[in-house]
């Protein structure tokens, strides 16, 4: 039986809960992944994904609700009108968030698996459209990063389960 200790990358790239935005979203821009796990001393103490980064940059309260209704006001329609988006509000947001440490921004309920979890269990969360994972990392008992499995390496793996 094919396990998670199977399958999973060993050198995986972490970052640190002091580390800050900016450098975060540069180490980001250079690989081909879409997050870090968040290590201190080689425990898992969170995530942090290219979509933490993106909503420091798109604020929900840029949306302006107008309600829209003719007397005596039976019905009414909502409009959305976004009011924002151009360079000087990105380089505000990025100036007001550059400095900001990885822990402030990281998800720290972090759903990860044992080494001996099957396909089946990879499967099931990384599967699960509400979760929305993309990466589950692997820890031992102490909850120390073993590894991590991609959804692509899942793929992998039961591709050449099939084909055995």
């Amino acid at each position: 039986m094919v396990t998670a200790r199977d399958i999973m990358t060993r050198d995986v790239e972490t970052v640190s809960p002091d580390d800050d935005v900016s450098e975060v979203l540069s180490r980001l821009a250079g690989v081909d992944f879409e997050g870090f796990p968040v290590t201190e001393d080689g425990i898992v103490v969170g995530i942090v994904t290219q979509g933490d980064l993106v909503d420091l940059f798109q604020a929900e309260d840029r949306t302006l609700w107008i309600p829209v209704g003719f007397p005596p006001f039976l019905e009414s329609l909502t409009y959305a009108i976004d009011v924002s988006w151009d360079e000087l509000d990105l380089g505000l947001d990025f100036a007001r968030n550059a400095g900001r440490p990885i822990s402030e921004v990281m998800t720290d309920d972090v759903v990860t698996v044992g080494p001996k979890a099957s396909i089946d269990e990879l499967l099931a969360l990384l599967a699960d459209e509400e979760r929305d994972i993309n990466r589950l990392p692997v820890v031992d008992e102490a909850n120390a990063l073993m590894g991590i499995v991609a959804r692509q390496d899942l793929l992998a793996a039961l591709e050449a389960e099939r084909n055995a």
